[in-house]
């Protein structure tokens, strides 16, 4: 009987707003049965740092955030602080 832990991400959305979701399941495994499995959910926003993040996740969110869409984020969040 072998029992491991594997921890995958296994859905990746990106907002209208370029806001990166995404979900890690952490799965408890017995002999290639699974056992048990929780999520972890965690949100990036436009331009944020990317180290220490899971490499599909870091792809993506260089993908999504182009220069314009960084810019137009901070845009929106200069402006609601100032209301």
């Amino acid at each position: 009987m072998t029992i491991t832990k594997e921890t995958v991400v296994d859905q990746i959305t990106v907002t209208e707003n370029g806001i990166i979701l995404y979900r890690e399941a952490t799965r408890i495994m017995e002999d290639g049965n699974q056992l048990s499995q929780t999520y972890h959910r965690t949100s990036l926003t436009p331009g944020q740092d990317l180290t220490d993040q899971p490499a599909n996740v870091a792809a993506i969110c260089n993908a999504a955030w182009t220069p314009e869409v960084v810019a137009a984020y901070k845009d929106k969040i200069a402006a609601l602080e100032t209301k």
